[in-house]
């Protein structure tokens, strides 16, 4: 046994090509999928060559011994015929894997991920805690214990010295020592230390304030652990301390994280849902919304595509509701009825919008210039182009392209290139977007002209 390994390393090390090929390859992570093991270099010593020949030996004498104790039993192989054979298949293992074969899996990403991470956990400073320590009376309150917390800027000696306090028989926490222990672990982003001490408070029916929850609520949502968000509102609800009963911030948190999912009209769909029924379940508690809330209802909507459930609630503002629709009211549902084509409703709600002193922002502007431009009046379009300049809004490229491609849709290439030089003369668009939309108006309607 001891034969064949010595043969199998000569014969490895004997093969220049293969060592330099070998030792060469440092990509950051080395996966052998005979082995299932991942070497990190970044855990390796600081002789690279050396610790992946060792990686490799590794591999060697793991596969010489079951081959040692297979054939133990069942036959008698010579020992440098055994090690001329396994090195060669040994070889063909080693090149296949260090060839690029693409992208790493997602779940090797995730392994890799959580080896970084648990590898990168904070050491606690025992100078720094040491020293707060010392800033504490032998018998302290609370509210010196949150002073000293407050002051701390380390988040893991913020949850030592929490942890240390909750050892002292005479002491008990109270909501600003849990509030400041939660608000320094979430804003750290270490949101399964903040868990534990949730799980602390939540155990304690007594204990507890609004903000204290919102808190709560709010790194859940940032964390995007939406159920566990959701479970903190409904022992809120059936809290029988007054104080800690949900108010429309609280709601409005949970608005914010369930409609943050993106663009997607399926997704916002399935939410929507949700959406609807915390605002029932809200109003059915006492709790007036707020613009906030209203403005969420209406922009959940036209996300999902309920655009006239959006008008419901716009029109209910002010009569229904004790509050007025403000900018963000209008450009949500200019933005939605123009997506579904109804251009003229857009336009009448822009045009109340400015007559309440509200300036369109670039998305309903883009989206009115589209609308229009799709619907064949150029001419309407233009004007809401230079409406923007005046406002000093920006428009996008598809906007520009959108209107200039139907003016040539029109038969009107002339028109199209004057407006084209009259745009880029006013500096409202920089040379490389004028360039691209020159060359895509003289390829598709155009002659194709020199080009400098």
């Amino acid at each position: 046994m001891e034969l064949a390994r010595r043969d199998c390393f000569r014969c490895f090390c004997s093969n220049t090509s293969s060592v330099r090929q070998l030792v060469s390859v440092r990509p950051p992570h080395i996966y052998l999928p005979h082995s299932k093991i991942v070497y990190d270099h970044s855990r390796l010593p600081s002789g690279s060559n050396y610790s992946i020949v060792s990686c490799c030996l590794h591999l060697i004498n793991n596969t010489l011994n079951s081959i040692h104790l297979s054939t133990r039993t069942h036959f008698t192989t010579p020992a440098k015929n055994l090690s001329n054979a396994f090195c060669t298949r040994y070889m063909l293992v080693l090149h296949y894997s260090s060839c690029p074969r693409g992208p790493p899996t997602r779940s090797l990403r995730r392994r890799i991920s959580k080896r970084r991470k648990a590898a990168s956990k904070p050491v606690l400073n025992e100078a720094q805690f040491q020293l707060a320590m010392s800033q504490l009376p032998p018998r302290f309150t609370a509210e010196e214990l949150c002073n000293v917390l407050t002051m701390q800027e380390d988040p893991l000696v913020c949850l030592e010295l929490f942890n240390w306090a909750s050892q002292h028989p005479r002491f008990r926490h109270d909501v600003s020592t849990y509030h400041i222990t939660i608000k320094k672990l979430g804003a750290a982003k270490m949101y399964q230390e903040m868990d534990d001490v949730v799980n602390l408070v939540l155990a304690v029916p007594s204990l507890g304030s609004e903000a204290l929850y919102n808190t709560m609520i709010y790194y859940f949502t940032e964390a995007r652990k939406l159920t566990r968000a959701v479970n903190i509102y409904n022992h809120m609800r059936n809290s029988k301390n007054i104080d800690c009963r949900p108010s429309v911030r609280t709601c409005n948190l949970l608005f914010a994280a369930l409609l943050s999912r993106g663009t997607n009209s399926y997704i916002n769909y399935m939410y929507m849902e949700t959406i609807r029924s915390l605002f029932k379940q809200m109003v059915s508690d006492g709790v007036e919304p707020d613009v906030f809330a209203l403005n969420s209802m209406i922009k959940g909507y036209v996300l999902s595509l309920h655009v006239n459930d959006a008008l419901r609630i716009f029109h209910q503002m002010g009569v229904v509701y004790n509050c007025q629709p403000n900018s963000f009211s209008y450009d949500y549902l200019i933005h939605g009825l123009c997506a579904q084509g109804r251009t003229n409703n857009a336009r009448e709600l822009c045009t109340e919008m400015k007559k309440k002193g509200f300036v369109p922002s670039s998305k309903s502007y883009n989206s009115i210039v589209n609308a229009l431009a799709l619907g064949a009046e150029v001419e309407e379009a233009v004007n809401f182009l230079w409406e923007m300049d005046e406002n000093q809004r920006s428009v996008d490229f598809i906007t520009y392209r959108t209107v200039l491609d139907e003016v040539c849709r029109q038969q009107r290439f002339g028109d199209a290139m004057s407006l084209l030089n009259k745009l880029q003369e006013k500096d409202l668009m920089d040379g490389h977007t004028y360039r691209k939309l020159l060359y895509e108006l003289e390829d598709n309607f155009g002659n194709s002209n020199e080009r400098s």
